[in-house]
């Protein structure tokens, strides 16, 4: 039987809960667990007075109830899977390193923040900067898979550096903004200002869109690449469709103003 969590009550104020993954409650009894710190608001607590612990302590995690108070989900993990099942809070995966993340509902702002490894599953929707860079820092993402089964909100793959994210829906605004390498895909359209600054990567939208001024067209080609990594979407349970498999696909090259090594990829409908 897989370790379970049972959220008690809603926090009052959000709940930070870095020690909710598999890797740091493996092998713990529940007496163990239940003594965990959390912090409620710049309050100490301890995970037995906010969640009801049953089943082993061993890499397989279950978290229930309405988490979208509890903050820092899963972050930093390495090993293990962790489900969720409903919506959590933010930063759920941020920093992960390694494991599989499952969120049955939606995730709050920076899910997958500075990732560096493992698969963050959601879905539902998830909010702004969806492995995105925190302030401060040079780059966000920096290695792992996000895939994302509803609409993910502005500045996705901000300051990415390697992985992949997709989207299934419809990615906001400024989708890859400054991202220094790796690979968007959406395969319900990116909204305005795409790309806007990325030095270099890749962003594949499969409905029109609009790229910026800086951005030049290249050609119209079928990308030998993008058939690897759609077929890993397919595995990962994510539709794609012979469309897109063996399409045709608009290319140009930017940003302008960062000598245009990057590129946005947009499906040529019919094709």
């Amino acid at each position: 039987m897989a370790l379970t969590l049972t959220l008690r009550e809603q926090p009052v104020v959000p709940l930070e809960a870095e020690v909710l993954r598999p890797d740091r409650l493996a092998g713990a009894g529940r007496a163990e667990i239940e003594e965990l710190p959390l912090w409620h608001g710049n309050e100490r607590t301890r995970v037995g007075e906010f969640f009801a612990v049953s089943g082993a302590g061993d890499d397989d995690v279950r978290l229930e109830g309405d988490l979208r108070r509890v903050k820092f989900v899963g972050a930093g993990m390495s090993t293990g899977r962790l489900t969720v099942a409903g919506h959590v809070g933010m930063h759920a995966g941020a920093g992960m390193r390694g494991g599989e993340l499952h969120v049955e509902g939606d995730t709050g702002d920076w899910a997958g923040a500075a990732m560096r490894g493992g698969t963050l599953v959601v879905r539902g929707s998830a909010g702004r900067q969806l492995g995105g860079v925190y302030p401060g820092e040079r780059a966000g993402m920096r290695g792992g898979e996000i895939l994302v089964h509803g609409d993910a909100g502005a500045q996705a793959g901000a300051g990415l550096r390697r992985g992949l994210i997709a989207v299934a829906g419809r990615l906001g605004e400024a989708a890859g903004l400054r991202m220094l390498a790796g690979t968007i895909v959406a395969l319900g359209g990116v909204g305005g200002r795409a790309g806007a600054g990325m030095r270099r990567g890749t962003i594949v939208t499969m409905a029109p869109a609009t790229p910026l001024a800086t951005f030049v067209f290249s050609c119209i080609y079928r990308p030998p690449f993008l058939g690897l990594y759609l077929r890993r979407l397919c595995a990962l349970g994510m539709a794609v469709s012979d469309e897109q498999l063996g399409g045709r696909y608009a290319r140009w090259s930017g940003d302008g103003l960062e000598l245009r090594r990057g590129e946005i990829l947009i499906l040529e409908a019919g094709a």
